[in-house]
């Protein structure tokens, strides 16, 4: 699902579609594209305080009607902005209701409202909760409840004003320092909830850009990144997902913000030269 208008960056659909070339292959899945307007150049209106809400709109839409003909049982993601989750996930916990978790491994809390911030990334969450967007919201037909959501990654002590719905609904989290050794504190959630599916959001930035490149911090020559910025590994990450699936079958995974700054740029720059426009 290559959808970036979510974030308002056309990257995002670049890296959708790398990511789901680049990932294992299945002989017993497949692969669907969610059609995503890629007219980079056309201006995306602010509606109601989302930029771009009838494009995502459409774009939901599709993918719900992709889950409702298909009827998988598990689903993965290719993203794309982090909004493209609102959908399967909702379509999950109708599926698995009462007995789906979501764990969201993010180092942002994407609990905004249209009053903090434009962009539906930043809100996906809060939507699925009830809350974010009130007209996104209204879409989700299986709201997740408080205490089946749990944050891996995320740093308490860089929570924004945007970000106090994290406090006030009193979400869980376990920071990475809490994860570096053992998963414990998920798996003590999972336990706790009698969780029996996860569904998962991946957020690649809530790795370091000292270990993984290919996210919006780690753009080359940038001087300042006005947001939180992740702290654990893609080894630690691989392991957290290896030891709550001990615990609970994962049936969802999104895999968001993939940002492969080489290729990227490569490209960009390949467009500039005579050859490829003969």
């Amino acid at each position: 699902m290559p959808q970036w208008q979510g974030g308002n960056n056309p990257n995002y659909a670049f890296g959708a579609e790398l990511l789901a070339y680049i990932a294992p292959n299945s002989t017993t899945s497949e692969t669907i594209e969610v059609s995503v307007d890629k007219d980079f150049k056309k201006e995306l209106k602010v509606e109601n305080g989302v930029v771009g809400e009838q494009v995502l709109f459409k774009q939901m839409e599709e993918t719900a009607k992709i889950l409702e003909e298909q009827q998988p049982d598990k689903v993965i993601i290719f993203g794309g902005d982090c909004s493209m989750d609102q959908v399967p996930f909702d379509y999950l916990n109708g599926k698995y209701s009462g007995k789906l978790g979501v764990l969201w491994l993010d180092a942002h809390p994407d609990v905004s409202t249209p009053n903090d911030m434009p962009n539906v990334h930043a809100m996906v969450l809060g939507n699925l909760l009830g809350n974010g967007a009130p007209q996104f919201a209204a879409k989700v037909k299986n709201p997740v409840s408080l205490s089946h959501v749990m944050y891996a990654g995320l740093i308490e002590k860089d929570l924004r004003d945007e970000d106090k719905p994290v406090k006030e609904l009193n979400l869980r989290l376990a920071g990475p320092d809490e994860l570096k050794e053992n998963s414990q504190p998920i798996i003590d959630w999972i336990e706790e909830n009698q969780i029996e599916y996860l569904a998962v959001h991946f957020d690649l930035d809530v790795l370091t850009p000292k270990d993984f490149r290919s996210i919006l911090p780690a753009e080359p020559y940038l001087e300042d990144f006005d947001a939180a910025i992740g702290e654990m590994t893609l080894a630690q990450v691989v392991r957290v997902l290896k030891d709550v699936s001990t615990k609970a079958e994962i049936v969802g995974l999104g895999i968001a913000e993939h940002m492969p700054w080489d290729a990227i740029n490569l490209r960009k720059s390949l467009s500039e030269i005579s050859i490829f426009n003969d």
